[in-house]
């Protein structure tokens, strides 16, 4: 449908900017590939971020003090409360799901035992024990 045509056309007033735009991106594309991938090129960025992160560890501490204090003055969890909380909902979490597969477990138990002794008996098995307002309309 639509093919590229690299020859000059003279009624296309942008053509001319279209292909100088395009050999100067292909040149700079060029040049920086080769700049990047030099040695020089990645000792220098290495020096700059462990420049960086040393110096910025002090303001880092710093800020965190600050916001440790807001915090605290405004009556606001800090991070390692919401930490230490979450933490602690995991540990109740997975407590429930053990208590609730016992009591399954348990209750299949009970089930098959109630079906072995005397399947004919009425009163018996998991609905014995239910709430009589359950069943009325």
């Amino acid at each position: 449908m639509s093919e590229k045509n690299d020859s000059f056309d003279p009624f296309d007033p942008t053509g001319m900017l279209k292909s100088m735009r395009e050999s100067s991106m292909d040149s700079w594309s060029k040049m920086m590939i080769q700049l990047v991938n030099t040695d020089a090129y990645s000792q220098a960025t290495g020096k700059l971020l462990d420049t960086w992160l040393s110096t910025s560890a002090p303001f880092r501490k710093m800020l965190e003090t600050i916001m440790t204090q807001v915090l605290t003055n405004l009556n606001l969890p800090l991070r390692d409360d919401v930490i230490s909380l979450a933490e602690r909902l995991t540990n109740i979490e997975i407590r429930l799901d053990d208590l609730e597969a016992k009591l399954e477990e348990s209750q299949q138990v009970e089930s098959k035992a109630a079906n072995t002794k005397s399947p004919s008996r009425k009163g018996t098995g998991p609905k014995a024990h239910s709430n009589p307002t359950e069943n009325q309309p």
